[in-house]
């Protein structure tokens, strides 16, 4: 093979290579948009769920557990809910615009990170005023199958509902139905959704609430 030859096999490769990347990138710029869209069409759905009868949801803040960005946010009724329709100057679609007035705190919703036994658990939670928890959901998660991954099921998030700061505690004996009853074979994750996730989650709000503590934003 000839010094000419080798030029033409590099040539060819780097060209390949560039043509290869601008293709991604191509498709990243057609898809990065609607993946965004997704992403934020699912964030609001999992607010609504928090607190069904919030008629308004305004973000407080941001946090930062395990150095991952997490929000918070407070959740009203309206004294008034006006809706108007406007025309949204991307796409040129109509849509609702709503206008809460005269707005009555009934409580917050905190997203949290905990950290698990094989994963970071990506948690959405729910209180009242009082700081007792209405709703939990968990939107991802990557714990052992068969095992850790159950913190996603019906029963072991349900267990959440109604407790407090008190009851945060996890029991493996299943002696204790005012606490979080352990996955079997899981403790690790269960705590890790109790204690690091939610417990820590309602600490930080409620810091965060008290003026001159926790500024919003901070971690």
């Amino acid at each position: 093979m000839t010094f000419k030859d080798i030029l033409k096999i590099t040539f060819n490769l780097v060209v390949l290579y560039l043509a290869g990347a601008l293709l991604l990138a191509a498709v990243y710029s057609k898809t990065a948009p609607v993946i965004y869209q997704k992403v934020q069409e699912e964030k609001a759905r999992t607010l609504r769920e928090m607190m069904p009868e919030a008629q308004n949801i305004v973000k407080l803040g941001e946090w930062h557990p395990h150095e991952k960005e997490a929000e918070y946010f407070e959740a009203q009724k309206c004294g008034q809910l006006k809706v108007k329709k406007v025309k949204d100057e991307k796409t040129g679609k109509m849509k609702e615009i709503k206008q809460c007035i005269n707005p009555e705190t009934i409580g917050y919703i905190v997203q949290s990170f905990a950290k698990g036994y094989s994963s970071y658990i990506d948690i959405f939670f729910s209180v009242d005023k009082n700081f007792v928890i209405q709703n939990l959901n968990i939107l991802e998660q990557h714990e052992t199958p068969g095992l850790g991954d159950a913190v996603q099921k019906d029963w072991f998030m349900k267990q959440f509902r109604g407790k407090d700061l008190e009851h945060l505690v996890v029991d493996k004996t299943g002696t204790r139905k005012d606490y979080i009853q352990a996955i079997t074979g899981a403790t690790i994750s269960s705590r890790a959704v109790t204690e690091d996730g939610v417990k820590k989650g309602i600490l930080f709000l409620m810091k965060a609430l008290k003026k001159g503590e926790v500024k919003h934003g901070a971690s």
